[in-house]
């Protein structure tokens, strides 16, 4: 993400756009600090490009019919400033080729900001979600879907389970490193409350930002009254070397039909840190599998 100098005149602003560097990003990004007209309608070349790539892939095929060994469809939901693509050029290949129906979303659009998504408020993300899955759900003749997120994506669903009426339509839940607590972004987030200014000039970034601040309005009212809603499946992927989403255990959920993981657990050899939990990290799409099929789950491992 490209940031103008112009918005780091003041130590506030200067904070802000170090707080925004530091969280996942889209490298083909551009740039969220300065305002810009909203994006046409009308895909853009960069959008028209990366859907070509995810048919290239085998996902986002509304052709595609769930199998009786995998009879839900899956809806990848990516992070704060990824897209429907680069965040699952990884796994959603890794589980089209396990046989699933496999879909992808942009959701988040800020600013008429081009393929770094995710910024938007988590609130109206929400809706985007349940429109996508309704659309899933008509296109694959399903009445239940499963969701795989990370970071943003592993926690925004839960806001569509608990106020939206998702918990009808989801089967389970599998969040990469979410941000189900919010997060301290390795100590950075002190900072909004020693610079009171520093929160609107995140805001001007990405509303999401300041959302998923440990502590924060959206974060106390997404957890109020327990963790999870009855009858969805919840699991959640973290890894110990995680950078973004701090202090990693604040990602583990607490409630029935909850299964946390730590990869290193798993395998003390893995290193992997926030992006790559999603983006490469073989023993968290073995451990997401397991969660999507856990009657046939098989062992995870660093050889998995």
């Amino acid at each position: 993400m490209k940031l103008s100098w112009k918005h780091a005149r003041t130590p506030a602003a200067a904070a802000a756009v170090a707080i925004a560097v530091a969280l996942p990003v889209n490298s083909a990004g551009a740039s969220a600090a300065e305002p810009s007209t909203p994006a046409p309608a009308a895909e853009t070349a960069q959008e028209k490009e990366a859907a070509t790539k995810a048919a290239e892939g085998g996902w986002n095929d509304y052709d595609c019919k769930p199998s009786a060994e995998h009879p839900r469809p899956v809806v990848l939901v990516h992070g704060t400033g990824g897209n429907a693509v680069d965040n699952w050029l990884g796994l959603a290949p890794y589980l089209k080729n396990r046989g699933y129906c496999v879909f992808s979303l942009d959701y988040g659009k800020y600013n008429g900001i081009p393929l770094v998504y995710g910024l938007g408020p988590i609130e109206k993300s929400a809706e985007q979600l349940a429109a996508y899955i309704e659309k899933v759900r008509g296109a694959t003749g399903t009445d239940k879907v499963d969701i795989v997120g990370h970071s943003q994506g592993g926690m925004m669903p839960r806001y569509y389970l608990k106020f939206l009426g998702g918990a009808d339509k989801v089967n389970a839940l599998v969040g990469l490193a979410p941000s189900n607590h919010g997060t301290t972004l390795s100590g950075l987030t002190k900072l909004v409350d020693l610079i009171p200014p520093l929160g609107d000039a995140i805001e001007d970034l990405g509303p999401s930002l300041m959302q998923q601040k440990e502590g924060s309005d959206f974060i106390n009212r997404l957890n109020e009254g327990g963790d999870t809603v009855p009858g969805v499946k919840y699991t959640v992927i973290a890894t110990k070397y995680d950078e973004v989403v701090t202090p990693y255990k604040t990602q583990f959920l607490e409630g029935p039909d909850v299964k946390n993981v730590v990869l290193q657990d798993l395998c003390p050899a893995d290193i992997s840190e926030h992006l790559m939990v999603a983006l490469t990290d073989r023993v968290a799409w073995h451990e997401t599998a397991n969660a999507l099929d856990p009657e046939n789950a098989t062992e995870t491992t660093c050889f998995s």
